[in-house]
């Protein structure tokens, strides 16, 4: 059976949680990171040397980096449904994967840690206000894909949604202002209808 490595408060298991869900994937899931350590223990080290969550153990063979784990998942388990057949439609969906890596997540941290991670007492306010703007302006991005298709990649649920989904969440969840994005809006209405995002991530921050 499939063994996940990883506390399911961090936003990257739960990409591997939903995933698994989406594909009806049998797993088992250990608690290790944040407040369950275990992940600068060698032996967990000696798995991921980047001592971070999550890491899979697949039949023997282990694997870390979050979105490579629902990459190589759905390759496995879900090709021509999860995990698009044609090449195009796939190379649509991982562009949105490394999208919410490269440019969401650089975006959100500053707002993440500011209002989840950070004492009232000891916020930057200067720092959270200025992270909000620069993440308002992801979302539109995104606001604007979705004004076309169903989905990130067009109109299936893919790979893609999942990631960026997840940080999705986070926008709608976060106490900040917000701005009127009707198509993101709808489209992470429809995330939350799936019970595997409903069950996996909307948890609540921590």
């Amino acid at each position: 059976m499939l063994k996940i490595l990883g506390r399911k408060n961090s936003s990257n298991v739960q990409k591997v949680l939903w995933c698994c869900d989406e594909l009806g994937i049998a797993y088992e899931r250990e608690d290790v990171g944040g407040e369950f350590g275990k992940n600068r223990e060698p032996a967990y080290l000696a798995l991921n040397p980047n001592g971070l969550v999550p890491t899979i153990i697949d039949d023997g063979f282990a694997l870390w980096e979050s979105n490579t784990i629902i990459r190589y998942l759905a390759a496995k388990h879900g090709s021509g449904s999860l995990y698009p057949a044609d090449l195009q439609a796939r190379a649509l969906a991982e562009r949105w994967m490394d999208w919410q890596l490269s440019t969401i997540v650089p975006a959100i941290h500053p707002v993440f840690w500011g209002l989840v991670r950070t004492p009232p007492e000891e916020r930057d306010q200067a720092a959270i206000a200025a992270g909000r703007d620069k993440l308002a302006g992801v979302m539109k991005i995104l606001d604007n894909q979705i004004a076309n298709a169903d989905y990130v990649a067009g109109s299936a649920f893919s790979v893609g949604d999942i990631p960026v989904g997840i940080m999705t969440y986070r926008w709608f969840t976060f106490d900040i202002e917000r701005e009127e994005l009707p198509s993101l809006k709808q489209w992470y209405d429809r995330l939350t209808k799936r019970p595997a995002f409903e069950q996996h991530v909307m948890i609540g921050l921590t």
